[in-house]
């Protein structure tokens, strides 16, 4: 099909701002959602700060039902009922064929995983009749997709898509994707992750890949591209969006944040955590989304950074992106949008699609913040520390994940 793919609703829970403005008021003002860690005691561990949300689950999920669970789904429920309403769709007012029509492409990492943890807990603790009934169904990955459709009563196709930290990003390209097919007329999509868990953070201690030297200034742990950073910083999160043809929303009279014009995925095939050093298959994957799109590199006006804040990843991004861009990559203008949220594994990649769409909406680029001595081998512009007023037209929004996964979207002004 020739129509275009456009966002029209957007929804956000996010460490430095609940609710899609908040979300964009403090990415345009640099400030950190990095705290120390509350939902457990961390004192045990190395690295004891994470991006948290906070939020009133009790709105989405009834306080019975939170026993049944996971943490990330009243995030994934109220960043999709903030998207249906920016949109403008509201489900208790569709017919059952318009319902049929709506479907949900989620992406997320660990899913229920932190509802695991805690399930297994008590049953290693011989506390099962404390356990949930559900401890099964409710524990698994997918399980995330179907409570948006039956909390909302969604009869489209409800799928979740779980490849690492580029699993959001990759469900905004499959939805885009189904889209252009004409299978489906409206898809939820975006990404959550809720993986603040005591036994995560103990995993990810041992790998030696999240920040342990900022615990008393949390606020400056997450620093992308810098040159005294010492790993990333795991978060949480929600960010959700409501994308359609661009005839359907125009009819609607829907406002349209954007184009989803390109996507492209690789696999460098090369080990379980550990990035090719070439930078060659990150660098392929926005090739191929800016092919997609029709699009030549100097077409291009901002990045949005997977920047982890690791040194190993911030060096081969950067590289991926010479390697993509060619001369045009010095005259490219990014942000690592993690050095203020932290990274929430699966939901990364709507994490940056939706500073993007701010970029778009407001004309002003977010910064990377804690970026006082950037590394030599990191020499692009990523608007170190003050966001930067700028109309774009045209971006790349990066991500990449475990297993050596690479994909990108590229995102166009309608």
């Amino acid at each position: 099909m020739t129509d275009r793919i456009v966002i029209t609703g957007l929804g956000v829970l996010s460490p430095n701002g609940v609710g899609r403005e908040n979300y964009f008021s403090a990415l345009a003002s640099g400030k950190s959602g990095i705290r120390t860690i509350s939902q457990f005691d961390p004192s045990s561990l190395p690295c004891r700060v994470a991006g948290e949300v906070d939020f009133d689950p009790a709105p989405w999920v009834s306080a019975k039902d939170m026993k049944h669970v996971s943490r990330v789904v009243p995030m994934a429920i109220a960043a999709t009922h903030e998207a249906l309403a920016d949109a403008k769709l509201d489900p208790e007012t569709l017919d059952l064929e318009t319902k049929r029509s709506i479907g949900v492409m989620m992406g997320s990492g660990g899913g229920a995983i932190e509802f695991s943890e805690r399930m297994y807990e008590l049953w290693y603790r011989g506390a099962v009749k404390q356990a949930s009934v559900y401890a099964i169904p409710s524990g698994t990955i997918g399980t995330l997709a179907s409570e948006i459709s039956m909390a909302f009563d969604l009869h489209g196709f409800s799928h979740l898509i779980s490849t690492g930290c580029t699993s959001s990003t990759d469900a905004i390209g499959y939805a885009y994707r189904n889209l252009k097919l004409g299978v489906i007329d409206y898809v939820i999509t975006g990404g959550a992750d809720a993986p603040i868990t005591e036994g995560i953070m103990t995993g990810f201690c041992i790998m030696r890949i999240v920040a342990s030297a900022f615990n008393e200034s949390p606020e400056a742990a997450s620093r992308p591209f810098t040159r005294n950073r010492d790993g990333f910083v795991l978060a949480e999160g929600s960010w959700m969006f409501v994308m359609e043809r661009e005839s359907t929303a125009r009819a609607r009279g829907a406002h349209i944040y954007a184009e989803v014009a390109g996507y492209g995925s690789t696999c460098d095939a090369y080990h379980r955590v550990r990035m090719d050093d070439s930078g060659e298959e990150p660098a392929r994957a926005m090739s191929i989304a800016m092919q997609d799109a029709g699009m030549a590199p100097s077409d291009i006006q901002y990045l949005n950074y997977h920047g982890t804040s690791t040194d190993l990843n911030d060096r081969v991004e950067t590289r991926a992106v010479k390697l993509a861009f060619g001369k045009h990559a010095f005259e490219l203008a990014g942000s690592g949008t993690k050095s203020m949220i932290g990274h929430p594994q699966g939901a990364c990649g709507a994490a940056g699609v939706a500073a993007t769409l701010m970029a778009f909406r407001d004309d002003h680029l977010p910064p990377t913040i804690n970026l006082d001595t950037p590394d030599p081998e990191c020499d692009l512009d990523y608007i170190p520390e003050v966001g930067r007023r700028r109309r774009i037209d045209a971006a790349v929004c990066n991500t990449i994940a475990f297993g050596s996964k690479n994909s990108a979207l590229v995102l166009r002004r309608v």
